[in-house]
């Protein structure tokens, strides 16, 4: 799936790198603790994360774990500084209406998967 179609599936807005929307992932994590997807997530390249949680630390785990794009949930609008991270790591930041477990179900439907080694 592109970064262009979990944009659509979403009905996301763009917020940083919207020239990368051709970017192709093929999975998703969804996390509001960052420990949690750095200790566990097995979804490392050509992924999406998704999270409530609205913070710097969000793009810097996003860049540790070489995800494509970062999903906030519940409306959650990145602040300046959040956008400029993400744009100068070449991150796609999105934000979208939709709860944390609906917008991961959403991808789940449309073919991203979780957990892409089982």
């Amino acid at each position: 799936m592109l970064l262009s179609d979990v944009a659509k599936v979403l009905d996301a807005n763009v917020f940083a790198c919207g020239d990368k929307l051709y970017r192709e992932v093929v999975s998703a994590c969804g996390s509001d603790l960052m420990s949690d997807v750095l200790a566990f997530s097995d979804c490392k390249e050509k992924a999406v994360l998704l999270t409530g949680l609205l913070n710097q630390q969000v793009i810097r785990t996003a860049e540790m774990m070489d995800f494509k794009a970062v999903i906030f949930v519940r409306g959650k609008t990145p602040t300046e500084e959040i956008r400029e991270m993400a744009n100068e790591r070449e991150i796609v930041v999105f934000n979208t209406e939709h709860s944390l477990f609906s917008a991961c179900g959403l991808l789940y439907s449309n073919g991203l998967k979780g957990d892409i080694h089982k």
